[in-house]
Formats: C-alpha cells, structure tokens, sequence
C-alpha cells in the first residue's frame, strides 16, 4: 500500500516504514509527529482511489527524524575579457521524515 501525498507543494510517493527526504521544515525538532491530509491518491495492491484533489477521509502519519544538508553546489560566473570571475556555492537543507501509517 503507498499513497501520492502534496508536502509544502510538492508530490512524494509515502510508502508505510519508509524514510522521505523531504523541503526543509523551519522551527520542527527531531521527534516530532506530522500529519498530512493533502492526499492526492491511495493504492492497495487490489483497487486504488483517486481524489479531485484530495482523497477525502485520507491521512498520512509521518515523524520527523531529522535534517540534512544536500550535495555542494558551485555556481561560476565569469565574463570573457573583463576580469570579472565570481565563485559561489549553495547546500540545501532537506528534512527527512518516517511515514508511520497511511489511513484511507
């Protein structure tokens, strides 16, 4: 059973035991329960159902484990014959999350 669930406007697939990396959530701490009714579709292994937007009566119960920091990136400007070269570089930070239960 998996259920397709909207998490700070973006789709991930939840399946019951997985870890998610998810958007970084400001102000949360490890440890803490999340719930999210914004499911966009629940299927078992025999039927499936769809929502226009969202499956009414559907819940994903997930905990938030932790945060992460994402691959370095580099971003290099520069412009011929001028001189002018700049470096900069970029981590994001993701939160990762635990789904416990999927109700639908």
């Amino acid at each position: 059973m998996y259920a397709l669930v909207e998490i700070l406007g973006k789709q991930y697939k939840a399946v019951e035991g997985e870890t998610v990396q998810i958007d970084y959530i400001a102000g949360s701490e490890a440890g803490t329960a999340l719930e999210y009714e914004t499911v966009l579709a629940v299927v078992n292994e025999e039927n499936a159902k769809f929502g226009t937007p969202y499956v009414a009566d559907a819940m994903v119960k997930a905990t938030l484990v932790g945060d992460i920091r994402g691959e370095k990136i580099r971003v290099f400007k520069k412009k011929r014959r001028k001189g002018y070269r700049k470096t900069q570089g970029h981590r994001q930070r993701y939160s990762v999350i635990t789904i416990d239960k999927i109700i639908g």
